[in-house]
């Protein structure tokens, strides 16, 4: 690897209204390296790559770039220097095919008038090729799977010889296969000499694919430091300033009575036959691979999706549940784990989210709603989950992703809701977000609430649920109280396999 600087950053300082983003930032990444990039939700992350990639201008600094200074760049600049982002929503195009995405923007031209096809595909077949990926070029992209998605976005950004390629958590929603195959390409890169910036809350991701570290805070960097000379503790300690001594805030809280209950849930082809109970007081965990039904069984029983047979009992009562507003009316939460595109309204305000759910509760009289008191109670939710925001007048689209997940949880708060479903609830949120989620959980708990959390992540299930239901292929293959739970156990029931 050659020891020379492709990227410096030089006092970078962003101010937005109200707040500063980025406090005289600086950082190097050198050339052909993996570089972490870590810190909370709202550390300044997302701000300080929007500068790179062009979408916002510094207030000052300097940005140094294979051997050019910059004040600030354009979107255009950034391209044309060869910096690409790959971001968690990624910027394709599902009915076009792998080729023309590896070439949009960038199209191959016979003429002034035509493409040229042929040796676009055969272009991209090539780039394939080089990175050992079985993809037909002329395959429609919207046919693949989230993995070889993102790997065409990779291959997109290895054709426009892209010097930097800037990922942004980018094994949120891969599973354990996809992600092994993102590090195999990411390590290619390395190769040619291509330099990566990793944005992740994974910290032992980080720990293993990364040369080097930045970790920023508040705005701030707080350390620039070579991976080896780190450890995952110390990380989390410059994260967040404090340590944290306890993972999976787990607290012992007595079981109560049955609040749900659901026989013979089915959807032909999709789920088959799921039964479960869950009592007040009580995490209840589904487990399991990518695919194995989990989310699809949450939303056929809230009526978000319909099922075909089944029987929904809550706290004694059974209720008839064909659409969301039916869920809602039975008592039960449900905060999906698409909470960008299902969860909020991100061109709204956190007053207006938090209030959505029930805003009837907010009416004057019937044609006006009492804007007042939407923001009183929308700043006494936002205090009491710490929802770091400069007011409640803050478009949700403008927050980290561990404070929309928290107004999505105020949404709930003040209804009437004793069963909570948390889909994926610390996706893609820093473990400072993640305790204060598993926190807020905990109150729910000892409110007299029951909960059903999916998560994909093993160690959370353990670390938090009082028992585990795993699920594969639409069924449940398995069913484990917490002094059995074992990581062995789970991974044969996830793959269908007796573990006898």
């Amino acid at each position: 690897m050659e020891d020379k600087n492709l990227l410096e950053l030089r006092n970078i300082t962003k101010r937005f209204t109200g707040v500063l983003a980025l406090d005289s930032v600086s950082m190097h990444v050198r050339q052909g390296e993996v570089h972490g990039l870590v810190g909370e939700n709202g550390a300044g992350k997302s701000t300080l790559i929007k500068v790179l990639a062009g979408a916002h201008s510094p207030d000052s600094g300097e940005i140094y770039f294979d051997g050019q200074v910059f004040p600030s760049l354009t979107p255009h600049q950034a391209m044309d220097l060869g910096i690409a982002c790959i971001y968690q929503e990624l910027n394709q195009v599902p009915h076009m095919t792998v080729t023309e995405n590896i070439f949009l923007g960038r199209e191959l031209k016979k003429n002034r008038l035509f493409l040229d096809r042929a040796e676009a595909n055969r272009r991209a077949t090539e780039i394939l090729k080089e990175f050992e990926l079985d993809i037909d070029s002329t395959t429609p992209l919207g046919l693949l799977g989230v993995g070889q998605c993102q790997m065409i976005e990779i291959c997109r950004a290895v054709h426009a010889e892209a010097k930097l390629i800037i990922m942004d958590e980018p094994t949120a929603s891969l599973s354990e296969k996809d992600a092994g195959e993102l590090f195999r390409i990411i390590k290619a890169l390395k190769e040619k000499q291509v330099t990566v910036i990793y944005i992740s809350h994974r910290l032992e991701e980080v720990k293993n694919i990364c040369d080097s570290l930045t970790v920023m805070r508040d705005g701030c960097v707080v350390a620039n430091n070579r991976i080896s000379d780190v450890t995952v503790d110390n990380i989390i300690h410059l994260m967040v300033g404090r340590d944290i001594t306890h993972k999976y805030p787990k607290k012992e809280i007595a079981i109560g009575e049955t609040a749900l209950e659901v026989k013979g849930l089915t959807r032909k082809g999709v789920f088959e036959d799921i039964s479960f109970s869950v009592n007040t007081g009580e995490i209840l965990a589904f487990s399991g691979l990518v695919g194995a039904g989990r989310t699809e069984m949450v939303r056929g029983l809230t009526g978000t999706d319909p099922s075909d047979s089944g029987e929904v009992t809550v706290f004694g009562e059974k209720v008839r549940i064909n659409s969301p507003a039916d869920s809602i009316k039975a008592g039960i939460a449900f905060l999906t784990e698409d909470r960008k595109q299902q969860g909020l309204i991100l061109i709204q305000s956190i007053e207006f989210n938090s209030t959505l759910v029930h805003l009837k509760n907010f009416k004057k009289n019937k044609f006006f709603l009492d804007l007042f008191g939407m923001k009183n109670h929308a700043g006494k939710i936002a205090k009491e989950l710490r929802i770091k925001a400069p007011d409640t007048s803050t478009l949700a689209g403008q927050l980290s992703g561990g404070n929309q997940q928290k107004v999505v949880l105020a949404k709930w708060v003040m209804t009437q809701a004793k069963i909570f479903i948390f889909d994926e609830p610390t996706r893609g949120i820093d473990v400072g977000a993640k305790i204060e989620v598993y926190n807020l959980i905990n109150s729910l708990l000892e409110n007299g609430a029951a909960v059903i959390m999916i998560s994909s992540e093993m160690d959370e299930c353990m670390g938090m649920a009082d028992r585990i239901i795993v699920m594969h292929e639409g069924r449940i293959t398995g069913e484990l109280q917490r002094e059995e739970f074992d990581q062995g156990k789970i991974m044969y029931a996830a793959s269908g396999i007796s573990s006898t």
